[in-house]
């Protein structure tokens, strides 16, 4: 029960005893029945909604005259709940469900909701990626099948060859199929010169960017970084500029100038690298303070070679920089090589290259096997 005395002053309330079909495992004896300034069909809305979900009044109120939600009886909302809970639904889901669409209790599902179910059911969607797609954005049930949820489908099934991969962006994204700017994004790129292979990578690692409503805007100034729209970097740039915002994108620029760099060193290593702008700003001042104060490097190495930022400190650059350094002072790596080749191979090129071909190759791997254990003794302890 709810505390009366702080809803006496919005609406008039009384009892009425009514059947319903609660989702909850211990219904209330009685629903409550509102009598407001509106209708009796909204009262018995709001009500049906305390009484099934446990929303409060001012919550189950607030949702019914958001999304003029109606019903005298209980029948259609039963109806739809049942619907729902025959397609693997739990109660939480339900919940969270129609707290974000109440509209699905006046739908008839079976010719609202169940050809969209069909439909991803066709594509190889098992049911829980329906009941994962629809309960995290249930406004998807909104869309079109015909006019938007099919096209956008198939046009980006184009791209990908794979219904796994293509049912795997609305997973990963639950807005996905229901947004309209996907479509339209993914034909701007295409006529910008993107290959299909750059936007079959988007769709995979980050469909999100493929919805950003400003993609003209961001293509024409990317090309006016130098990025070319034909190479992989484009993808990739595109992704940074639609998750960093303008303000933490100012930060990042600030930090780096911090340690030297002009803004034009900031560019080229965003063109070098577009990763490397959504390294954090944290990340960014260790990892240089490593590099300037610890070990005496010079910072403009960095610029040409800022995928670095992108490694891990602890596991990748700390170990191998011990080698390094060590090399460089005893004259055995001359000082003019690369400072970022020794960082950027494998594992193995590493080992056969900077270690096991010097005769100090047992104390190297001992003083890179030392470092590294490190990393890894830190991780654990964070992680128990």
């Amino acid at each position: 029960m709810f505390n009366f005395n702080s809803w006496r002053h919005k609406s008039l309330l009384y009892f009425k005893t009514v059947t319903f079909s609660p989702i909850s495992q211990n219904p209330l004896p009685l629903s409550l029945y509102f009598c407001t300034n509106t209708s009796h069909s909204t009262s018995f809305a709001v009500s049906y909604l305390i009484h099934n979900f446990g929303f409060s009044p001012l919550f189950a109120n607030k949702l019914c005259s958001t999304y003029s939600v109606k019903f005298k009886t209980n029948q259609n909302p039963d109806l739809v709940l049942t619907f729902f809970r025959n397609h693997g639904f739990s109660d939480s889901q339900l919940r969270d469900t129609i707290a974000k669409a109440p509209w699905l209790l006046t739908c008839d599902p079976i010719k609202r909701v169940l050809p969209k179910f069909q439909f991803f059911l066709s594509k190889g969607a098992s049911n829980s990626d329906i009941v994962n797609l629809v309960s995290m954005n249930p406004m998807v049930l909104c869309s079109s099948l015909e006019n938007q949820i099919v096209p956008t489908y198939e046009l980006v099934y184009r791209f990908l060859k794979s219904h796994k991969d293509t049912i795997a962006c609305g997973n990963h994204n639950s807005t996905f199929f229901g947004d309209r700017r996907v479509a339209s994004n993914i034909r701007l790129l295409t006529e910008n010169g993107v290959a299909d292979s750059n936007i079959a990578r988007m769709l995979k690692t980050h469909c999100r960017t493929l919805q950003t409503p400003d993609m003209l805007k961001l293509v024409e100034e990317l090309k006016d970084l130098g990025f070319n729209p034909s190479k992989s970097t484009f993808g990739v740039a595109l992704h940074a500029k639609t998750t960093v915002t303008k303000t933490r994108w100012k930060e990042k620029v600030d930090a780096f100038k911090k340690w030297g760099w002009s803004d034009q060193d900031v560019l080229v290593a965003f063109r070098t690298q577009p990763n490397c702008m959504l390294v954090s700003v944290e990340k960014i001042n260790l990892f240089m303070s490593f590099w300037v104060n610890q070990l005496g490097w010079d910072a403009m190495a960095l610029v040409k070679g800022s995928s670095v930022f992108t490694l891990s400190l602890e596991k990748r650059i700390i170990p191998r920089a011990q080698v390094v350094q060590y090399l460089l002072k005893k004259g055995l790596r001359k000082k003019t090589a690369s400072m970022i080749y020794p960082f950027v191979m494998s594992d193995k090129l590493f080992l056969d290259m900077f270690i096991k071909r010097f005769e100090e190759s047992s104390y190297l791997l001992k003083l890179y096997e030392e470092k590294l254990n490190l990393a890894y003794t830190t991780d654990k302890t964070c992680l128990s």
